[in-house]
């Protein structure tokens, strides 16, 4: 039997995976005086907060809640799927704690260098492998191709959030003096950075700009495309048509990012990202 193990980058509560059959374990995000798990928050207040000034900072899931998931299925043949390791200490923390259990063989941490939309596809079709009846190593050797396979952009419309959070190259933190326009960044192949990808003057352009670049890879109908965004709909509604016109056979879905990656995203962020099925 496999059970599969994630953590919010797939944005799916725990409860959600649960109901689904699998654990996700939230990162941990705080504001101020206020501490929260990821998708535990109220949005509106958490955006209120923002504006008035206050700078949310975030942190790996508790090394004991990993560890407590662990335990609890070693019934199982364990496949923790982790956000991007570079991006967050989740990966990381993810192997402390396999590191502390009885029979660590069990168990496999699996860095998937991506997150959110991708992070969460990866997740779902791992789950539907189980449920067809795939061995652990038929999981992972999907998983290890699926992670050479996507791409992630992202256009945020404050960039200080990112160059707080210290996860960007040294030329991409460069890109900072440009903030009247839009810059672009490309998650690094390795999924540890953020690198700049190009600067444009709106949003429209910056969109146009990614579009320009996937249709290189020809993505169609063996692909899923993710538009995430933290309180900017309108753009990702725009955006989301701006592809589906140019990509006539490639589904595209909307999500919502939650509060740990606005934090290092900022507010109105709006991220493009890929993945082949």
């Amino acid at each position: 039997m496999v059970q599969i193990i994630t953590d919010s980058s797939s944005l799916y509560t725990p409860s959600q995976a649960r109901m689904a059959g699998f654990e996700s374990i939230p990162l941990c995000v705080s504001i101020g005086d206020f501490h929260w798990r990821d998708l535990d928050i109220d949005m509106d207040d958490y955006y209120k907060k923002i504006g008035d000034g206050l700078i949310p900072t975030t942190s790996q899931p508790p090394l004991g809640d990993v560890l407590h998931a662990f335990n609890t299925h070693l019934d199982s043949e364990i496949i923790n799927i982790s956000m991007a390791d570079g991006l967050s200490g989740t990966y990381q923390t993810a192997l402390s704690a396999r590191e502390m259990v009885e029979h660590k063989d069990q168990i496999t941490v699996f860095n998937s260098r991506t997150l959110c939309g991708p992070h969460r596809y990866m997740v779902q079709k791992a789950l539907k492998m189980k449920e067809e009846g795939c061995s652990p190593s038929e999981i992972l050797a999907w998983l290890n191709q699926a992670a050479g396979k996507t791409e992630s952009f992202l256009i945020p419309q404050d960039f200080s959030f990112l160059k707080r959070g210290g996860r960007l190259t040294p030329l991409a933190a460069a890109t900072g003096s440009v903030l009247k326009l839009k810059p672009i960044m490309k998650l690094t192949p390795d999924g540890k950075r953020l690198d700049k990808f190009g600067v444009k003057r709106t949003m429209a352009s910056a969109a146009e700009s990614i579009i320009q670049h996937v249709k290189k890879k020809q993505l169609g109908r063996e692909h899923l495309l993710y538009i995430s965004h933290a309180n900017a709909i309108e753009d990702a509604v725009k955006i989301k048509s701006m592809f589906e016109q140019t990509f006539k056979e490639l589904e595209v879905q909307i999500l919502e990012l939650s509060a740990a990656f606005v934090a290092q995203g900022g507010p109105r962020c709006v991220a493009i990202q890929y993945i082949e099925r």
